[in-house]
């Protein structure tokens, strides 16, 4: 595989709390690099999307099936040796053991934002089926990615265009 606008292919996981822009950057990302994308919470059956949608919390146990897909969407990217960006939040270590455990090409893209700028966003959204009563769980089960699970990290300050080129420009570093 070549490298697109200077950057090496590979599959990146855009992970980050609710209303981070996850899906927003992803696009802007694909739009860009031209790689396959997926978006994540696409992947949640049905059961998932109602809780979030009434504001319950999914457990680690509600999780464990789209977990589970996420990673086979990763497993056949990297099987037909193809880059890919996939949006899942992966808040804890513990799921991104699932989705990227030791499978070499992938990296987490770690989108991190201030409380005020999520809850700006939460307050401007239609139609999304999370809660945004759901922002403080998040917040509270986020675990932020180490050293060791080769996560690039981007402070999101709200202009999208400076999200896209800041992390363009780290994964053109290819050092995360």
């Amino acid at each position: 595989m070549e490298k697109k606008d200077g950057i090496k292919p590979r599959i990146l996981v855009v992970m980050g709390v609710s209303a981070v822009g996850k899906t927003t950057i992803a696009e802007a990302l694909v739009e860009r690099l031209h790689w396959p994308f997926q978006e994540g919470d696409d992947l949640h059956p049905a059961a998932n999307r109602e809780k979030m949608r009434s504001g319950t919390p999914l457990t680690d146990e509600d999780r464990k099936p789209w977990l589970e897909k996420v990673a086979a969407w990763i497993d056949a990217r990297r099987a037909a040796s193809e880059p890919g960006i996939i949006t899942c939040s992966a808040l804890k270590k513990a799921y991104r053991k699932v989705i990227i455990g030791d499978r070499p090409g992938v990296n987490l893209l770690y989108l991190k934002a201030d409380r005020r700028i999520l809850e700006e966003r939460i307050d401007k959204r239609k139609g999304h089926f999370m809660s945004p009563n759901l922002l403080e769980s998040q917040l509270q089960t986020l675990e932020e990615p180490s050293e060791d699970e080769r996560a690039f990290t981007v402070i999101v300050h709200g202009n999208i265009d400076e999200t896209v080129e800041s992390t363009l420009s780290l994964l053109r570093t290819d050092k995360p």
